[in-house]
């Protein structure tokens, strides 16, 4: 029986909770760094993510954490991240549960 692939990008996405952004401390998905995640059939496997900014020095430990994390889902066969800056990160895009844990509220309108 085969894994719909809405289902297997469903358990990809919960994989990507595994990488931490070494600076922030948190996982990448609560963050809002992964804009989209998609499987097409024979689990090839399409991450769209971002970083907080241009130039990020934990870029390639963040892209290759999410490729990592992806691939070991049982039923992906290969993997691709994408980064993107459109349309550019902001600390809206974090879950409530981050913010919290970074201490950041919605306050001022940003």
């Amino acid at each position: 029986m085969s894994v719909p692939n809405e289902a297997l990008a469903e358990e990809v996405r919960e994989a990507l909770r595994v990488v931490i952004d070494p600076e922030l401390g948190y996982n990448i998905v609560d963050l809002g760094l992964i804009y989209g995640v998609a499987v097409e059939d024979g689990g090839v496997t399409h991450v769209l993510m971002t970083t907080t900014t241009k130039g990020c020095p934990a870029t390639d430990y963040l892209r290759d954490g999410a490729r990592d994390s992806a691939w070991s889902v049982p039923g992906v066969e290969f993997v691709d991240v994408t980064l993107t800056y459109e349309p550019p990160w902001t600390p809206k895009m974090m879950s409530p549960a981050a913010k919290e844990h970074l201490g950041i509220t919605d306050g001022d309108g940003w």
